[in-house]
């Protein structure tokens, strides 16, 4: 017993010690270096948002406190981005890419254009779910669900390149519950989206509620934007009264269809990754980082004054999230991706 005792406080020692040992070696590797933060998406729209707030308060949790920049790689719907960062980055630990989840279905239904395998990528986690809605100008005429389904023309929305939230929702939806809607692609981000609805060249667009209040709050507090229609299994806190999408799926097949292509990407839709290969222990101290962050008070106070939850997902989490749309059964997939084309 005496040599049990004796050979666990050995181990606890060794634990202890190889901790120690990685502390001092990130502190020394990351002392007055600097982190590149690759959005995939333009300035000023939810995505960038985010990450210019994370990117305020991460590097004080990093041992040797690293300066962390934004830097905008814009371009088919973030998929520049996530390939820049799986082929190009060097796999130092110095950067952090952020793109839209929705394109890891892109490589599960072999479609052209992905480089990346995202069962390699190494996922730090996922700042918070972000549910989708429909939300139209009130100068569209589009200022609820039965004016859109009662539509005689299809209505325009703005996107930005196939695989991605703003083009698929509403193809899924087009299929699913029958809405009337063409999609207007090639936009470079939300913000652009924006401007093309306040200017008429659009009527609105899905995507993230998050993404929606953070660049038309002025425009839904006057009700010049109007929320009709949500894409979230159950209604959001702020949204009581606005209908849910899958409330209006007549089979369980469309259901289906509703929950694999949007509800659970939408899980995943904030990715914050590293390259594949980065050293097993600068993705412990970044995963800890972004851990540590998700629970800073300072953090949580500025995403609460831009009107943006804190509700994360772990590295670990995303991964098993990722690894189950590799899973999923040929004949849904095949479905999916007719849609979706």
């Amino acid at each position: 017993m005496q040599r049990r005792v004796v050979s666990f406080g050995s181990f606890l020692a060794g634990v202890f010690l190889m901790s120690a040992i990685a502390h001092s070696s990130s502190h020394e590797f990351y002392k007055g270096k600097v982190i590149r933060l690759i959005v995939g998406f333009s300035a000023g729209g939810g995505f960038d948002t985010i990450a210019r707030i994370i990117s305020r308060h991460i590097g004080k949790h990093i041992p040797g406190n690293p300066a962390v920049i934004v830097e905008n790689k814009t371009g088919a719907g973030s998929l520049i981005a996530a390939n820049h960062v799986y082929k190009v980055a060097r796999p130092d630990g110095l950067t952090i890419g952020n793109f839209a989840g929705g394109l890891i279905m892109n490589q599960v239904f072999g479609n052209p254009g992905i480089e990346f395998d995202a069962r390699k990528f190494i996922y730090i986690g996922v700042p918070l779910k972000s549910p989708s809605v429909c939300a139209f100008t009130r100068a569209s005429g589009i200022t609820s669900i039965e004016k859109w389904m009662a539509a005689k023309e299809p209505v325009k929305l703005g996107g930005l390149s196939p695989g991605n939230t703003l083009d698929d929702i509403p193809k899924i939806l087009r299929a699913t519950i029958g809405v009337p809607l063409q999609v207007v692609s090639g936009y470079k981000g939300t913000s652009m989206v924006r401007l093309a609805a306040e200017s008429g060249e659009v009527a609105g667009a899905c995507w993230d509620w998050v993404g929606v209040k953070a660049g038309w709050r002025k425009s839904l507090d006057s009700g010049n934007v109007v929320v009709v229609l949500q894409i979230a299994p159950e209604p959001l806190p702020d949204l009581p009264t606005v209908p849910l999408a899958i409330s209006f799926a007549k089979t369980g097949e469309t259901r289906t269809l509703i929950r694999v292509g949007i509800h659970d990407q939408e899980q995943i839709l904030r990715l914050y990754v590293l390259p594949p290969g980065t050293p097993r222990e600068r993705v412990d101290t970044l995963r800890e980082a972004f851990s540590e962050t998700m629970k800073d008070p300072e953090f949580a106070a500025e995403m609460k004054k831009s009107e943006l939850p804190v509700d994360p997902l772990p590295g670990n989490e995303v991964e098993r999230i990722v690894q189950g749309f590799f899973k999923l059964e040929p004949g849904l997939v095949g479905k999916l991706k007719d849609i979706l084309k």
